[in-house]
């Protein structure tokens, strides 16, 4: 009996230490012994008429911020990518926002064109000029809905991809189109849109909309998330399919680029993808980082920015449950290493510009910079202010 439990003992222990070597490159990535190291965060300040704004967006002509933003005591029950499915405490006053830095001039816009009877319930966002009249803007939302039917927590939700038409300066949303199909928009995180305002690609952060299976994939790393296509007079598609907790999405900068990056959310991995004529995506390579991504944007100078999450596990542990909580965040910025050094493999060069313990930027989830004008602006899906850097 004794050398029973012996072995059963040798077995416990070399399984959990087989987990934990699974484990280590996630938990690394979330935070798991991190030392912070403040940076950037001198010269700041912060707006804290602007809560819980999970993206950002800047139109780089006018030098506005828009934002998606609901409110933190609401983040706490009705947060889906984390499974937060209680619809009884989602909010009711989820709005798009805009900012003026030179001014503080703060915007909220108001919905026209649909009743919404199901509410907004803001996330993912983008802003996109218009191609027959740059002064017109398509504004693209991910809608985490409640379902038409049956338990949340048992069904999930029924998320959509709301699009709207703005104009700048303008205080008014005027709806356009909604994209649906809950065999392709399973859990939409983050979206890119056209300048037609007829077609997407969003992100999924789940394969599964809830259950035990969310969980078990989790825990075993598997790339099962994917990036979804939708146009309004075809439909939709998944256009790539095997990426791992796929999170934010950006386009690259220049007119008719036809590269996607994606961000993963755990691991830290940026993935670059190429579009095909078919609208379905192509894998180019692999970007390393040392912390899970949320959010990505590309400046005017090129520049791939992405909202770190220093203390990711911070997140979903202490801030989801306490809004109030610190949680560490940073903004690395991916440039394309024109050094010496890249003719022995190092391709980008990857910097830390922004790191702050929680004080002035807690749980951010979107990091933008304004390279024209000099200023980093951070917000997050539970973070009560947006702050503002000059750098």
């Amino acid at each position: 009996m004794c050398k029973f439990l012996s072995a059963l003992a040798v077995l416990f222990v070399a399984l959990l230490t087989a987990f934990y070597i699974h484990l280590r490159p996630a938990l690394s990535a979330g935070g798991v012994g991190r030392t912070i190291h403040p940076v950037g965060n001198r010269n700041c300040k912060v707006v804290p008429q602007l809560q819980a704004c999970e993206k950002l967006v800047l139109h780089q002509p006018s030098g506005l911020i828009y934002l998606a933003c609901s409110t933190p005591h609401s983040r706490m029950h009705w947060t889906p990518t984390l499974g937060r499915l209680n619809v009884s405490g989602r909010s009711q006053l989820d709005y798009v926002a805009t900012y003026d830095a030179y001014t503080d001039a703060i915007n909220f816009l108001s919905f026209s064109g649909h009743l919404f009877p199901r509410g907004i319930s803001m996330h993912g966002m983008d802003v996109v000029p218009a191609s027959d009249d740059r002064s017109t803007l398509y504004v693209y939302l991910v809608n985490h809905r409640e379902p038409e039917s049956g338990d949340a927590r048992r069904v999930g939700t029924d998320s959509v991809i709301e699009v709207f038409k703005t104009r700048i300066g303008s205080n008014t949303l005027e709806h356009v189109r909604t994209f649906q199909d809950p065999n392709v928009i399973v859990t939409p995180n983050d979206v890119v849109g056209s300048p037609d305002g007829k077609s997407i690609y969003f992100t999924n952060d789940h394969k599964l909309r809830v259950g035990v299976g969310r969980i078990l994939s989790l825990l075993a790393l598997t790339h099962d998330t994917s990036v979804g296509f939708c146009h309004a007079d075809q439909g939709c598609k998944f256009a790539y399919t095997g990426l791992h907790a796929s999170n934010g999405i950006v386009r690259g900068s220049n007119p008719g680029n036809d590269t996607l990056y994606v961000a993963d959310c755990v691991l830290g991995d940026v993935t670059v993808l190429e579009q095909l004529s078919d609208n379905t995506l192509a894998f180019t390579e692999t970007i390393k980082t040392d912390r899970g991504l949320d959010n990505l944007a590309i400046d005017a100078h090129g520049a791939l920015w992405a909202a770190g999450l220093s203390d990711a596990l911070g997140m979903v542990t202490r801030q989801i449950n306490d809004p109030s909580a610190l949680v560490a965040s940073s903004a690395l910025r991916i440039t394309v290493n024109r050094g010496l050094d890249s003719f022995y493999g190092k391709k980008y060069n990857i910097d830390k510009v922004f790191e702050d313990s929680g004080e002035l930027a807690s749980g951010s989830t979107s990091a933008v910079y304004d390279a024209e004008r000099g200023r980093l602006f951070m917000h997050g899906i539970m973070s009560p202010q947006l702050t503002v850097c000059k750098l």
